[in-house]
């Protein structure tokens, strides 16, 4: 048997200490996270990659890059498919807007907005009916590793089929998207955006014809009772967070009805999804700096919080559904009476909104918001403190996220102590954000031996911290440090994400 140079052995064995983790025992408890992907009603949306490649010029502009070639070609800013390859099985590729009208026809108010076939001169590699052309992309897109397909709708029917009654249109519409396994519509604006009983029809109906599909719904609050998917809308991303936060608290009032879910989409705010039960509908994409021509990217500026350089942090949200998935409104919310306002000064090219420069935008939202739960205490009443958010999960799972405030012109993360009611002890933990430390208050002191393991949801494998928490009775206190250091083990090499990570006792 040959001998090992010394030098060799010890760089393997400190190899293999640092990829294990330096507080890892060999009899851990395996990846923390599950290896099958969620059902969670998760999408990356093409909206704003769209209208990068073409200098966020406006509607018009948007509409010409929704093609075959940008989405599957080779060329530069093309290839949108190969987008988030580590949690791709966990999201729906949804075509954003035009992806069913002619490639030359890019007006807003054209005919063809509310076909819902997908047109041919866009894509024509896709042949054959209706149906079957939709079928092969769907077959495409899911062969690329995606969870399924999906497509922005128009919230109308084709001013193209004016003696097709709408009942008739629409459930065509759902056969084909059933029989080609499309699997999301993000019904958006149109005649009927605000038409409640044209929104009922249009769930009632995918009930009955796709029962598979998931119809996401817009615009009023009220409608989330009557939706499986209910999305929060656009927001400027320089002041996202408090917008979004109030937005998801007003809305936890409802009940959903009629077997519907109910479930919130938070749009791009993965850490308010996991804070709060919601789901999650990606707008960033991975191709950092400036448009093109060299103009500041306005829908996701490099300021504040810089969406573009904290990928992970999608990565974290995603996979925490794994663990534990979005869940529906039933009247579970509780809001803290103390509000809080974020502002930021606008300088140019700053948002998607055409706003004068020096003119400050203002937002705000409760401090502190959970379901299912009793709000969380905080140690910390100052006006710069985080957002903190709290949810226990039906299967027991419970999260926390602190999140960052926008004001004047940075992205501010005060660290605070939390302290917050968790369920029975084997249920999982999710912390997201930046803290000075969390406690979790279980409901029966801590078993005897108990061992604590930890693990960045951007990775595979734990570490045990035992010996790093304070365990006294029926709580654990978790410090902001090891929050940090495990939260952020696998970080993506110039990713500014604040940590995520899993805990779990055993």
């Amino acid at each position: 048997m040959s001998k090992i140079p010394r030098k060799t052995f010890t760089a393997v064995f400190v190899a293999l200490l640092f990829a294990s983790g330096s507080c890892n025992r060999a009899d851990g408890p395996g990846n923390l996270v599950p290896d099958i992907p969620s059902n969670a009603p998760d999408y990356m949306c093409t909206w704003n990659i769209q209208g990068f490649v073409h200098d966020q010029e406006g509607p018009e502009r948007f509409r010409e890059a929704m093609t075959e070639d940008y989405i599957f070609g080779d060329g530069k800013y093309e290839n949108w498919i190969s987008f988030f390859p580590s949690i791709r099985e966990d999201l729906y590729f949804v075509m954003d807007d035009s992806w069913d009208i002619p490639a030359d026809v890019n007006n807003g108010g054209n005919e063809y907005l509310g076909t819902v076939e997908l047109d041919q001169t866009r894509f024509p590699s896709f042949t054959g009916t209706p149906q079957e052309r939709l079928s092969k992309l769907t077959q495409k897109i899911k062969d690329m590793g995606w969870k399924g397909a999906g497509g922005w709708i128009c919230a109308q029917k084709s001013d193209r089929y004016p003696d097709v009654p709408e009942e008739d249109f629409w459930t065509d519409r759902l056969k084909a998207a059933a029989e080609a396994g499309f699997s999301y519509w993000k019904v958006d604006w149109g005649h009927n955006q605000r038409n409640e009983q044209w929104r009922k029809m249009l769930t009632s109906l995918g009930k009955e014809h796709a029962p598979d599909l998931w119809i996401e719904h817009a615009m009023e609050f009220e409608y989330v009772e009557f939706s499986d998917v209910f999305r929060t809308y656009d927001v400027e991303n320089v002041i996202a967070q408090p917008l979004t936060i109030r937005r998801v608290s007003e809305m936890l009032e409802y009940k959903a009805q009629d077997g519907v879910k109910g479930i919130i989409n938070c749009e791009d705010e993965p850490y308010i999804a996991a804070g709060l039960g919601c789901a999650i509908g990606i707008m960033r994409h991975p191709i950092d700096g400036p448009t093109p021509s060299g103009l500041k990217d306005n829908a996701f500026p490099p300021v504040g919080h810089n969406y573009k350089k904290c990928l992970d942090e999608v990565v974290r949200g995603v996979r925490w559904h794994r663990i534990a998935e979005p869940f529906g409104v039933n009247d579970d919310g509780q809001c803290d009476s103390t509000i809080l306002e974020d502002y930021w000064i606008y300088t140019e090219r700053d948002s998607w909104v055409d706003r004068e420069e020096g003119s400050v935008m203002r937002e705000e939202a409760p401090a502190i918001v959970s379901r299912a739960m009793p709000l969380p205490e905080v140690s910390d009443d100052s006006s710069d403190r985080p957002y903190i958010l709290a949810s226990t999960y039906p299967n027991g799972a419970v999260a926390v996220a602190a999140i960052g405030r926008a004001l004047g012109r940075e992205y501010v993360t005060k660290e605070v102590d939390v302290t917050v009611k968790g369920s029975e002890w084997d249920a999982p933990v999710g912390l997201f954000g930046y803290f000075k430390s969390v406690t979790v208050e279980y409901l029966s002191d801590a078993p005897a031996k108990a061992r604590i393991w930890a693990q960045d949801l951007a990775g595979d494998t734990p570490v045990e911290i035992t010996d790093e928490v304070k365990i006294d009775g029926n709580k654990i206190t978790i410090s902001g440090d090891v929050i940090k250091r495990v939260g952020l083990m696998n970080a993506s090499e110039g990713d500014l994400s604040a940590p995520g990570l899993v805990l779990k006792v055993f």
